[in-house]
């Protein structure tokens, strides 16, 4: 069982930056592809990126440059940088782990979720 914590969330003005944090707890958090989803109301959860445990990232192509997804092992966490943010990033921003053979930009095959963090971009 992973539980998850993001933290990080909150207001900020266009062009601004932000980081996500999202805190795992158990010894096995190395093994895990950890996510990062965000959803914003009235529209179908969306996938950023994942950070498999061997240290190879996938994004999505609309998120790439803004948006760049680590992690610190040692921390058990995972970060979501998100630089040059625009008002159409507002969202509830989620983490999610899966297992060490999970490949998906798909949320059903994750199996832990955060609780979610709000980031609020104003214009």
């Amino acid at each position: 069982q992973v539980q998850l914590v993001e933290s990080g969330g909150g207001l900020v003005q266009a062009g601004g930056s932000l980081r996500l944090s999202c805190a795992a707890s158990g010894r096995t958090f190395s093994m895990y592809t950890m996510a990062w989803f965000r959803q914003a109301p009235g529209k179908e959860r969306e996938f950023i990126n994942f950070s498999r445990s061997g240290g190879s990232t996938t994004y999505a192509d609309s998120m790439k440059g803004r948006f760049t997804i680590s992690r610190d092992n040692a921390k058990n966490t995972v970060y979501l940088q998100m630089n040059s943010l625009k008002p159409e990033d507002t969202a509830v921003y989620y983490c999610a782990a899966g297992t060490r053979f999970t490949i998906s930009t798909n949320w059903n095959s994750y199996d832990y979720w955060g609780q979610g963090t709000q980031v609020t971009v104003s214009s």
